[in-house]
């Protein structure tokens, strides 16, 4: 009973913390052209430790800052350098939310759903490397919630890890190379992204194709959940 009471108290630490998370994000605006200056006039490889600290650190407390990293660092340092950057934060962040849950959280989980008829933590703890390799693909899931949310279920961290090693370029260079191709206008001129896919054929078939490819994921990730 003192364990039950003890992993309770630990998952509503957990759950208070990051509903703060979430609440005082909103009110915190990051400067995009401030942080695209700051950046800019420092040496290549400080100016990217400096960038993977500031992810780390900010994506950590502000749920929603990371679509302002993903297009600061498109600007300032192009597709691929962008997309290794933004893969090495990721990573890390892997390590910090996926223990952060375990840590809190797992084993209160583990003692609500025992009792279920299928419980859905066995589901996904039981996931193979295929599925995990498809969530992580899948760009309308954030990082956030797969690393925490995985993080509440037994499955094995290093199952997890190689998922996360393998899967996060694909979704993140395709994202940087159409923000790198674009700019930050495009988030008051929505046109210049259908007009630079437009122009870019073998860029266009292949976001059709992958948009395709991620509905059919989530279709049959649902249907194996029932």
């Amino acid at each position: 009973m003192a364990q039950k009471y003890r992993n309770a108290v630990k998952f509503f630490i957990l759950l208070f913390f990051l509903v703060s998370l979430w609440y005082w994000g909103r009110f915190f605006q990051l400067d995009s052209t401030g942080a695209e200056n700051y950046l800019s006039a420092m040496p290549l490889l400080a100016a990217s430790l400096a960038y993977i600290i500031l992810y780390v650190v900010i994506t950590f407390f502000v749920f929603f800052s990371k679509d302002i990293f993903w297009i600061v660092a498109a600007v300032v340092f192009g597709p691929v350098l962008s997309a290794l950057l933004i893969y090495i934060s990721e990573i890390i962040n892997v390590f910090i939310l996926f223990f952060l849950a375990r840590g809190l959280g797992r084993g209160f989980v583990r003692n609500y759903l025992k009792n279920k008829p299928v419980p859905v933590g066995e589901k996904l703890g039981n996931i193979n490397f295929i599925w995990l390799f498809m969530l992580r693909v899948v760009p309308l899931v954030p990082y956030r919630f797969l690393d925490l949310g995985f993080g509440l279920t037994d499955i094995r961290f290093g199952r997890y890890l190689w998922a996360a090693l393998l899967a996060t370029p694909v979704r993140v260079f395709w994202i940087q190379y159409i923000l790198a191709g674009v700019g930050k206008g495009f988030i008051s001129h929505p046109r210049l992204l259908v007009d630079f896919l437009l122009n870019n054929r073998f860029l266009y078939v292949f976001s059709f194709i992958y948009l395709v490819l991620v509905f059919i994921v989530i279709f049959k990730f649902r249907e194996r959940l029932k």
